[in-house]
């Protein structure tokens, strides 16, 4: 796009830095145009420039033609191009809006931290609560079952839905729950039911924690776990409700900062 071309259009970017992955997405005149992730790794001011330089080389654009920049997630103080900052709530909040206005309360699970946000029926956030604390129900979870199951995890959320019989995990903590998983295998427990009831433990976790504000459809899954088939099935099923998962699930709070950017 030449520069003549670009000065009729309003860009704006949303940067989302967490703790795993770094997501960039552009908007022009408040649509998607372009998007890209990368793994945050230990400089994060490396992972930052990657993902922008990627969105802008996507839509042919130079860093002069981004009317607005948005930053958010846990790195997101660090992010020296951004004009501005706003919190992982507001901005999976508005990306989650922006992609359907119907949407009434989001559930995102990162790598770190857990969050279910409730909307009102302007978009705005009425309520929210997180898991920050503990590792219990996010991606770091997962993680951390699969290499004890020494199952790949892109493989877990396809293997849990083979099962029969899901296994019981009393404990949602990251610790406990290891042991019980080793304990399970000990026992000769088929693999794929071990996994179903690691993903009814994430299910139980992230719906009592929904429940807690005021839980109402629809409901939309974000996040990177939202790619996991088998956790989405639980959560269903645990709230009672049908779960939309967004196509744009792990770059949503990087669309909401752009979104917001651009409002």
């Amino acid at each position: 796009m030449s520069k003549q071309n670009s000065r009729k259009h309003i860009f704006t970017l949303g940067i989302d830095v967490g703790s795993i992955t770094t997501k960039a997405a552009m908007m022009r005149d408040g649509r998607l145009f372009s998007y890209a992730t990368t793994f945050t790794g230990y400089n994060m001011e490396a992972a930052v420039k990657k993902v922008v330089d990627a969105t802008l080389a996507e839509a042919s654009l130079v860093p002069e033609n981004l009317t607005r920049i948005i930053a958010t997630g846990y790195g997101r103080k660090s992010v020296a191009v951004a004009h501005e900052d706003r919190t992982e709530i507001l901005c999976h909040a508005a990306g989650a809006y922006f992609q359907d206005s119907a949407i009434r309360f989001v559930i995102d699970i990162g790598g770190q931290d857990s969050k279910a946000i409730l909307l009102d029926d302007r978009g705005k956030v009425s309520n929210f609560t997180m898991n920050d604390k503990c590792a219990a129900g996010t991606g770091r979870f997962l993680e951390v079952m699969a290499r004890a199951m020494e199952v790949n995890l892109d493989a877990f959320g396809d293997l849990s839905r083979q099962a029969d019989a899901p296994a019981k995990i009393s404990s949602i903590c990251t610790v406990f729950a290891e042991s019980e998983v080793i304990s399970l295998i000990a026992k000769g427990t088929a693999r794929e039911n071990i996994v179903a009831g690691i993903h009814d433990a994430v299910g139980v976790r992230v719906a009592a924690m929904a429940r807690r504000i005021g839980l109402r459809g629809p409901v939309m899954m974000t996040g990177g776990v939202a790619k996991n088939r088998g956790v989405v099935a639980a959560l269903k099923e645990k709230l009672g409700l049908t779960v939309t998962v967004s196509p744009y699930a792990q770059i949503n709070g990087a669309l909401g900062a752009a979104f917001l950017a651009w409002k």
